[in-house]
């Protein structure tokens, strides 16, 4: 090593010189002593101060810009030589060689800034300022052939594509074309693979989604998948798994999701379609997302409906009921959830057997199931008849009751809590009720009138007021225990409480004073006082409900 300092000596005094022969002989010396041990020369080149003469070599006149760039690649391999170049000014002058047609020189300023940024979010943001995405974009146009280049372009792209900050320039290139004309092009997994890598984190821009779509990405997706999918090598899965995970995120984007959906007819959404009854979990999970996601507007849903789509997943959620593959329950609840959101589709839904095939799912023990569950059936039950139906189902009544309770899982326990209150408000129905006190669900109904979420307050307020009206007799007791009356106070007093939440508590109290116990629970309370404060409030509904609230206690006090 010896030797080394020599180099680095002589370097110093060349570099300044600029006598080429002797300056191409020390940077050879470096190259070499870096590849035998790159740690210990690294620490050499640093504590020489030589990284401070390596700008002034980087110009675009220098004959040995590429041997320079190629040693500040292999330094900036070490963690902790990469602030000593950003500190020696070597990234500005390594941007300006992207411009370089010296298809080597290009190669080794590529790595040397991907080393130097590598794992770095600020040093990469500083490259996006500086402009490198376009020029990085153009290069993979022109240098295609060169596989060591593409390769360095794919890689940069990885790693820029992980910031936000990147999408935008992304979009303003013709990157979406570059990567499809290249995927086309390759047979390897480990390219494709390299692809993918880039295509993912860039997809999820909406706008790249569209250019990606537009530049027929999705076409060789489905060849991939026509390609791969009764294989059972392990490559052949990941790139089966890969092509149709990206396909389900294209999806995501409401233009591109439109523009595949074509009306119903396009050739894309018949091929996924054909996905659901296949025998491969991966697709059936993806034909079953990308259904959901086609399932985003209404004019879809209802079309898909007509067109016989809720059969479909009805056969394929029948499949997996027994051990069946969660992620594919999920995926194909999700779907069913957002078919049945059109007012015209739920009786369709309802009329095919919907809430049975979802109810066979009630014994599961996975929230994300139980939770698309519990949409499913809150979205179908708008109707009085289906509410009635499932509201009298003790079975049902009782899992929901349970779910109220799951203090883990805030989605399933917020579902289970709406669709309580939904089967009351919707079927109206004294049996329902019953159904709902016996199982121990009152309770739950007077917590969530205490939710963060004013519309789940207000869902649970209408819900007691029918109870009160239909069934006081039968719910006194739970009403009484779950302490419904210092609660609706509270609402009444808290000048933060929204003016339907205020009107529909005042309702609640008109229709408790039927019971004697809670009756006398109001008077204790001093409601007189909070009510008529209320009379002048801004809101004219809540003023009016607050005079017929004071006549209502007047009277009866």
């Amino acid at each position: 090593m010896d030797n080394l300092s020599d180099t680095l000596k002589k370097l110093k005094i060349t570099a300044v010189d600029k006598t080429e022969d002797s300056l191409e002989g020390c940077l050879d010396c470096l190259l070499q002593a870096l590849a035998q041990n790159n740690t210990e020369t690294s620490e050499k080149i640093q504590a020489s101060g030589i990284l401070q003469l390596f700008a002034s070599l980087l110009t675009p006149q220098s004959s040995c810009k590429a041997k320079v760039a190629n040693i500040i690649a292999e330094v900036a391999k070490n963690e902790f030589m990469r602030i000593p170049c950003v500190d020696a000014g070597l990234i500005s002058p390594l941007v300006q060689l992207l411009n370089s047609k010296d298809q080597e020189v290009l190669l080794q300023t590529g790595r040397a800034l991907g080393n130097i940024c590598y794992d770095s979010h600020s040093l990469q943001a500083q490259l996006i300022n500086m402009g490198v995405i376009p020029t990085l974009v153009k290069l993979l146009g022109i240098h295609c052939q060169n596989a060591a280049l593409t390769e360095m372009c794919l890689v940069a792209f990885g790693n820029l594509a992980e910031l936000e900050s990147s999408k935008e320039q992304f979009a303003s290139t013709n990157i979406a074309e570059e990567l499809v004309k290249l995927f086309k092009k390759q047979i390897e997994h480990d390219k494709r693979e390299m692809i993918f890598e880039v295509l993912a984190p860039l997809a999820e821009n909406d706008a790249i989604k569209l250019q990606l779509v537009e530049a027929g990405l999705v076409e060789c997706l489905l060849e991939i998948v026509q390609q791969k999918v009764d294989s059972d090598k392990e490559d052949d899965i990941t790139e089966l798994k890969t092509g149709s995970d990206l396909m389900v995120l294209l999806l995501l984007g409401d233009e591109s999701m439109q523009k595949l959906f074509e009306g119903g007819k396009g050739s894309v959404f018949q091929r996924v379609l054909s996905w659901i009854p296949s025998n491969n979990h991966q697709l059936q999970l993806a034909g079953a997302l990308a259904i959901a996601n086609f399932a985003r507007n209404d004019g879809n849903c209802i079309h898909m409906v007509d067109n016989g789509i809720v059969e479909k997943l009805m056969d394929l959620l029948d499949r997996h009921v027994e051990d069946g593959n969660v992620t594919v329950q999920h995926a194909a609840l999700s779907a069913l959830r957002n078919l049945a959101i059109p007012v015209i589709n739920k009786a369709k839904m309802l009329s095919a057997g919907v809430t049975e095939a979802v109810l066979k799912f009630l014994k599961s023990e996975m929230p994300p199931v139980q939770f698309k569950l519990l949409g499913t059936l809150r979205m179908l039950i708008d109707a009085q008849e289906a509410a009635e139906q499932l509201g009298k189902n003790v079975k049902l009544v009782e899992r929901l009751v349970e779910w109220c309770e799951a203090k883990d899982h805030a989605g399933v326990m917020g579902e289970s809590n709406r669709l309580l209150s939904a089967l009351i408000r919707h079927s109206k129905s004294k049996d329902v009720i019953k159904t709902i006190v016996q199982s121990g669900g009152i309770k739950h109904l007077v917590t969530m009138a205490t939710s963060e979420h004013v519309i789940m307050q207000n869902e649970a307020l209408v819900a007691l007021a029918l109870i009160a009206a239909l069934e006081l007799g039968t719910a006194e007791k739970d009403l009484e225990s779950a302490k419904l009356v210092q609660i609706l106070h509270r609402l009444l007093a808290d000048e933060r409480s929204a003016p339907e939440i205020k009107y529909n508590s005042m309702v609640l109290i008109c229709a408790l004073m039927g019971s004697e116990s809670l009756h006398k629970e109001v008077q204790d309370l001093a409601f007189l006082d909070v009510v008529s404060k209320l009379r002048s409030h801004e809101n004219k509904s809540v003023a009016q409900q607050a005079s017929l609230t004071e006549q209502r206690l007047t009277v009866e006090s």
